[in-house]
Parts: structure tokens; sequence; C-alpha cells
């Protein structure tokens, strides 16, 4: 008999803190990239702030300095900087997904390897198509 896999439910608290985030992204068409640096989920508010810096690098390219906001709300939605809903990330993990007209994106959440957890994107439009794998390990927690 296996034994049963418990799928914890993160909550927004879970998040606040330094992680350390190492991003794959595999277009279908062009260089591969990658993004590393660090993600910070700070209480503002009702929710929490999430501010993501580091470097990207795309092969023959020096690396360029990225940066990402986003806020996010206790029932774990996912707004961009200037307010508009993004998605809602799946409390004990799975898929959801983001449609921006003309282009869909789909993620998954797979928090089976808490504290850290990974995040995967896949992006199909008429200009795009990546798949992008996102790493986050914590480095500080309040």
């Amino acid at each position: 008999m296996r034994p049963e896999v418990v799928s914890v439910r993160r909550v927004l608290r879970d998040f606040e803190g330094t992680w350390q985030i190492a991003r794959d992204i595999r277009p279908e068409v062009g260089p591969p990239a990658r993004f590393e640096g660090q993600g910070v989920w700070t209480p503002q508010a009702n929710g929490l702030a999430y501010l993501e810096r580091g470097f990207l690098t795309l092969e023959g390219v020096a690396p360029m300095q990225a940066e990402r906001r986003y806020y996010w709300q206790h029932d774990l939605s996912v707004f961009f900087e200037d307010g508009r809903f993004f998605h809602q990330v799946p409390a004990a993990g799975g898929q959801t997904e983001h449609w921006c007209d003309p282009d869909q994106y789909k993620v998954t959440y797979d928090f089976s390897d808490w504290p850290g957890f990974e995040v995967s994107w896949d992006v199909r439009g008429p200009r795009k198509a990546y798949r992008m794998n996102s790493r986050f390990t914590p480095l500080a927690r309040p």
C-alpha cells in the first residue's frame, strides 16, 4: 500500500520574506534565457507587495538587470503593479491561467518540496511561444 500524499494549502504569510530565484526561459524559436535574482514579499495594506530583481542572461548578450512588481492578496490573488488582476495561485498547488488577448498563459504551482517551490509557465500566442520554469528557495523568513 502506497502512503497517501497530503496536500498542504499555502496561505499568504507562507510567502513572506526573501527568496532566491533561478529561472529558465525556453522559447520555441530563439536562444534560451536565464534569470537569477531574488523575490521579496513584504507586508503592505491587506496583502504582500512582491518585488523581484535580478539579472536576465540571453545567449550571446551581456546580462541585463530585470525587475517585476506584483501585489498578492490574502486569497492568493495576484495583481499587476497597476492594479489589474493577473491570476489566483492555487493554495494547494496546481494549475491556473491568465488570458492577455491574444496570448494564453498557463501556470502550474508546485509546492511539493516546500519550503522551496516551483512555478512553470507555458505561454502561447501569435507572437509568443515559450516555457518558463522558476525555482524559489527561501533565504530569509520572518
